[in-house]
């Protein structure tokens, strides 16, 4: 083998080892942050049976486990003491991790690029409104608002 075949494998290795790496790292972040969520997750199909049961709307929250815009929506806005409140008190949260085959079904059905991506539905799975991605939990919060407010009249 020469010089520059060794010296590709060396670099294909490499890369290998940090994409994984950093990945599995983000993972265990990610995963960290949901289980530290104030309210309780499900699936869709569960989300949509809460949502019925308790006369709710859904917050889906689609997104990736190793995704850090999605670990930082989940630490600065979701596990603000306001935000958890309105969404137990309102939504039957829902997590759909891209890398699912629910993931992929939701976002061809939604025609969703790109994560984090949250959407309020009906308990019936249809969409209402696509919220706005903002890290600020008052900006959120009052987002969040408005929708019950609609939802209300």
């Amino acid at each position: 083998m020469n010089k520059s075949v060794k010296n590709v494998l060396v670099l294909l290795i490499v890369i290998s080892v940090v994409y994984f790496g950093n990945r599995a790292v983000q993972s265990y972040l990610g995963q960290q942050a949901l289980e530290a969520l104030p309210f309780p997750v499900y699936s869709l199909e569960e989300g949509k049976q809460k949502a019925k049961q308790s006369d709710k709307l859904i917050l889906a929250d689609y997104s990736a486990i190793w995704c850090p815009n999605c670990r930082k929506l989940d630490q600065r806005v979701f596990s603000h003491p306001d935000i958890a409140d309105t969404v137990k008190k309102n939504f039957s949260y829902v997590r759909v991790d891209f890398d699912s085959d629910e993931g992929q079904a939701f976002a061809e059905k939604f025609k969703l690029m790109g994560f984090p991506r949250v959407l309020v539905l009906s308990a019936n799975g249809d969409k209402i409104v696509e919220m706005p991605l903002v890290f600020d939990p008052k900006t959120y919060n009052d987002n969040l608002q408005k929708v019950i407010a609609i939802r209300g009249n």
